[in-house]
């Protein structure tokens, strides 16, 4: 049965909240308040990484950095038209198929967010021709609609001003959804598996760290700063354990536990950190899976290759629906991953 001691109100916050790639302010203060009292020391960078260092008493303690992006895939107003249409420039990847009839939040410069509608330019079914059906609309393709006046639209908003989707978080059945679990999901385990470990034998430097998918930008100037010995990427993974997907490229398997992904399209883990954790996980009976991405990265690999190389490695929450507002993640396998983080900090 799905664990209750979650601390699902916080990832419901996290979950919500709108943070696009370089303007994930929002999201550093819900974790800047979250890591108060938690850690020693809490700064951020020139970048916008938010790194929190928890002292260890012992001189000899390693240094551990735990990097967790904040951004989540969105847009910025590229264009306001004559009529106070929103055109849109995609920071991150997309499946178009997804953005259809969505509302948006507009983080306007001149203060506040204004709702929008989402939808591609075209004509609707009733009177859309043969070759308009068979169209698979293009990012170029969408507007936004801010139901204003055009002049309203221009005093209110300018160009570059941030635009997310808007959903709403609910627990369905044993697990949770709603929009970029990928990836406020990694914040929200590193602060629980903290909070949760009782000896924790590292110095520990929680990195929230930005502009993660446009290329994993935050994550290197966060390491070459922390300068760990250890370095850990928690992200999201791909869990296509679905209708039409053979066996071999579901990646993960929901309620299968956390997973320890020995190498994507960027990074290959180190695997005495991996078969660290999986002994931890072993010794203390935490559910975990092993798997490997055949495309797509983590903050693993700028890490990694920081400075003169460190040890590092990427621990992965199955999550169904990935990069749509609709992720999924069974709350057991959440819970391993709290649990497995915390009990690897402890040995």
């Amino acid at each position: 049965m799905p664990h209750t001691s979650l601390n699902l109100p916080l990832l419901k916050t996290l979950s919500e909240a709108p943070g696009v790639p370089g303007r994930e302010e929002r999201i550093r203060q819900i974790l800047e308040r979250e890591a108060a009292g938690l850690f020693d020391d809490v700064r951020t960078d020139a970048m916008g990484n938010l790194l929190a260092t928890k002292r260890s008493s012992s001189p000899d303690a390693k240094r551990v950095t735990i990097a967790c992006h904040m951004d989540e895939i969105g847009f910025y107003v590229r264009h306001i038209d004559d009529r106070g249409f929103l055109r849109l420039q995609a920071v991150g990847g997309f499946d178009t198929k997804n953005l259809c009839s969505r509302r948006v939040l507009v983080q306007a410069s001149s203060g506040g967010d204004l709702v929008g509608l989402l939808n591609p330019s075209g004509r609707p079914i009733h009177i859309a021709k043969e070759e308009d059906k068979k169209k698979i609309p293009e990012i170029g393709d969408f507007f936004v609609d801010l139901c204003l006046s055009a002049d309203d639209v221009k005093q209110k908003v300018r160009i570059g001003d941030p635009v997310t989707l808007i959903q709403q978080f609910d627990q369905i059945g044993h697990c949770v959804t709603g929009k970029c679990m990928d990836n406020r999901v990694a914040g929200f385990v590193a602060i629980e598996a903290v909070r949760k470990a009782t000896n924790i034998k590292y110095e520990v430097v929680f990195a929230a760290t930005v502009q993660e998918e446009v290329g994993c930008r935050g994550a290197g100037p966060a390491a070459f700063a922390t300068n760990p010995h250890i370095a850990i990427a928690i992200d999201t993974t791909l869990c296509v354990d679905l209708p039409g997907v053979p066996d071999d490229e579901r990646v993960t398997k929901q309620g299968d536990g956390v997973a320890l992904t020995i190498a994507d399209s960027m990074s290959i883990s180190d695997r005495g950190l991996i078969d660290a954790f999986e002994a931890v996980a072993r010794a203390r009976k935490i559910p975990c899976q092993l798997s490997i991405l055949p495309r797509g990265g983590t903050d693993a690999a700028p890490m990694q290759r920081s400075g003169s190389g460190i040890r590092a490695m990427t621990l992965s929450v199955p999550t169904r629906y990935i990069h749509t507002t609709s992720e999924c993640i069974q709350l057991n396998d959440l819970q391993a991953a709290i649990d497995l983080l915390a009990a690897w900090l402890e040995t």
